[in-house]
């Protein structure tokens, strides 16, 4: 099965080799793949909508995986069974629901070995969540397909300490010095300062708010691109 980009990232990070639950499988891509290609022994395929489970469906039969792929309608983990998988996909959707799927069944994520997650949106939520939650990031990256950026990030249990850049660009990107980032930065850094411009100029007490915002953020992004160059370590 051929992947686009994205969800190729999203299935290199899977490490178990156990059961997978993909949350918001739309077609069933991901654990189709995983089971093909030997990175996970079984997967439990959920979805919210019934059209896309029964095209998932479609594809699991096609594949001949009945046996070892488990289609489930349900919301976020609802349908996932306690201790039943050992790692957690959940990729596109935006990071607030991410965030509330991974918060609404404790008894389930705290038994879970990795949780392998790309948010659309709300990255510094879905970051926050792991830290407060008993997760540390142990691997992120970065991609650029068809004009978008995305960030795939895989956690485990553990703990670590995370700054405000950590939060919002990724603590391991900026490790890496992941260049994207570094491009996705530069893209934003010019949107903002236009951004600032105009609020600039239009002298009202809420336009002169978020123009002191958008400066501290800029600000944040120059310290990530410090780091990012090899400048600092500090961020």
């Amino acid at each position: 099965m051929q992947l686009s980009k994205r969800l190729m990232t999203v299935a290199s990070l899977v490490q178990s080799g156990g059961c997978v639950a993909d949350v918001g499988t739309d077609h069933g891509y991901i654990p189709i793949y995983l089971v093909q290609n030997g990175k996970a022994a079984s997967a439990v395929a959920m979805d919210v909508r019934p059209g896309p489970l029964e095209r998932a469906r479609q594809h699991v039969q096609e594949a001949g995986l009945e046996d070892r792929i488990f289609l489930r309608l349900g919301d976020g983990l609802e349908k996932l069974k306690q201790g039943e998988a050992d790692t957690l996909v959940i990729a596109g959707m935006g990071g607030m629901l991410m965030a509330r799927i991974l918060g609404e069944y404790p008894e389930i994520t705290g038994r879970i070995r990795e949780l392998v997650l790309s948010p659309q949106s709300d990255h510094v939520q879905v970051r926050r969540f792991l830290f407060r939650n008993g997760f540390q990031i142990a691997q992120e990256k970065m991609l650029l397909e068809d004009g978008k950026f995305y960030t795939v990030m895989r956690a485990v249990p553990g703990r670590e300490e995370m700054t405000e850049a950590g939060l919002t660009y990724g603590p391991r990107l900026l490790e890496q010095r992941d260049p994207v980032l570094a491009q996705y930065i530069r893209q934003e850094t010019e949107k903002k300062k236009k951004v600032i411009f105009a609020l600039e100029l239009q002298g009202t007490v809420t336009a002169q708010k978020r123009r002191e915002e958008l400066i501290k953020e800029l600000e944040l992004a120059e310290r990530a691109e410090a780091v990012l160059r090899g400048d600092t370590y500090e961020v």
